[in-house]
């Protein structure tokens, strides 16, 4: 019964184990503060931009313009039509090279036309009536001459009076001016013969021709010849038909001797100089030719752009330098070239990239990376294109690193480099 009571009075008394610090546990609790604190720096604490870099460069920069023309002959010949006629079947083909002076086509007179039963009789008349004209006419010679003949007669006799004394000098005038005016009668009286039997003719030849005939072949035939060596460049008519005078008949050129037509904006046409050097490429690749600015045309034209707006355009005639390669040859006229213009050049300038360049007011800035960390450097920009900024050396060096397409940098900001 007493054994309950002992065994609490021996556990009142049992002491408790007094709790002793360890260092290790010290370490731990130092650790894990830190790294703590370490994760919270790494979380809050500004991050590397990524940017994309491209060196400043040293070398030729070019400022241009890119624009497309076509290829037009200095000089184009149109044939036309002397006359109205018929023109004859051209043995020519677009493409054939003439040389000058050379028959290009023939041009036969025009076939007469068809006349009609009324204007037959009304015809007839009229040859009846010059038949008559003309015998009246002879009649009338007939009679000039009889008168003639009397008058000379008359006029020997006064003279023979005369030169015995029998009649006075006046009447010898009087016999030998009847004489003249019978002389010149008679001569009006055969030109009105001619004239009758001209009219005569004329209407014999009307009459004749009461059905329409083409002229048989070599008969009144024009030659057309070409005034210059060179090559046919259209047919406009390629096969046999009448023409009326100064209907087109055929296009010649001289196909090697071509110049650029390129149309620029207005804007851009002030900044082109007479004599600038131009690169003119057939394909959108590597210029295949070469040529320089011969004119500036000084009115402008309205042009519809493909997205429907009206621009200002102005034509620049582009000189062909003669030193075309072999392979550029077979050009013709139309065909469409691309240009490139150059309007300056600067054979050793101080280039950076033009995606590199920031607005700051008035001026440029460039972001250049040094020690891993962005630096803002004012720039002084002499010239610049689609490509590259020609810029004032100083702040900048040919090899700096500078950071493309820049993004709300600040000084001294960490940069990663994108790979």
């Amino acid at each position: 019964m007493n054994r309950p009571a002992d065994t609490c009075a021996a556990s009142a008394l049992t002491v408790k184990p007094t709790h002793r610090w360890h260092p290790w546990r010290w370490l731990a609790w130092s650790t894990a503060g830190l790294l703590t604190l370490a994760a919270l720096w790494w979380s809050f604490a500004p991050r590397a931009v990524v940017v994309n870099v491209a060196s400043v460069t040293q070398g030729p920069f070019e400022q241009s313009l890119e624009e497309d023309g076509q290829l037009r002959l200095k000089a184009r010949y149109g044939i036309a039509a002397p006359m109205a006629g018929q023109l004859q079947r051209p043995s020519l083909q677009v493409g054939d090279r003439v040389e000058k002076n050379q028959v290009l086509a023939w041009l036969a007179p025009m076939a007469s036309p068809l006349i009609d039963p009324r204007n037959q009789s009304v015809l007839r008349q009229r040859v009846g009536r010059d038949e008559a004209s003309q015998q009246a006419a002879s009649a009338r010679v007939a009679q000039l001459q009889a008168a003639l003949a009397q008058a000379r007669l008359q006029a020997q006799r006064t003279a023979q009076l005369a030169q015995q004394d029998f009649i006075a000098e006046a009447a010898l005038d009087q016999a030998l001016n009847a004489e003249r005016a019978a002389a010149q009668a008679l001569e009006a009286g055969r030109a009105e013969w001619r004239a009758a039997q001209f009219s005569l003719a004329e209407s014999q030849a009307a009459l004749g021709q009461t059905t329409a005939t083409a002229p048989t072949a070599g008969q009144g035939l024009v030659p057309i010849a070409s005034p210059i060596s060179g090559q046919v460049l259209k047919l406009h008519l390629s096969s046999a038909g009448p023409v009326t005078a100064g209907q087109a008949l055929i296009d010649i050129g001289d196909v090697t001797a071509l110049e650029a037509v390129i149309d620029v904006l207005s804007s851009d046409a002030r900044h082109i100089r007479t004599g600038a050097p131009v690169g003119l490429s057939l394909d959108g690749r590597q210029a295949a030719l070469t040529g320089q600015v011969r004119r500036i045309e000084p009115t402008a034209f309205t042009r519809v752009s493909a997205l429907g707006i009206e621009e200002q355009r102005v034509n620049v005639l582009v000189d062909l330098l003669p030193d075309t390669p072999a392979e550029a040859q077979g050009l013709g006229d139309g065909f469409r070239v691309d240009a490139h213009i150059v309007l300056s050049r600067i054979d050793q300038a101080l280039r950076v990239p033009s995606a590199a360049l920031v607005r700051d007011g008035e001026s440029w800035r460039v972001w250049v990376i040094h020690n891993g960390r962005a630096h803002a450097r004012k720039v002084l920009v002499k010239d610049r294109n689609a490509e590259f900024a020609a810029v004032e050396p100083g702040p900048l060096q040919a090899g700096d690193p500078v950071v493309l397409y820049p993004a709300a940098l600040t000084e001294g900001q960490r940069v990663k480099i994108s790979p």
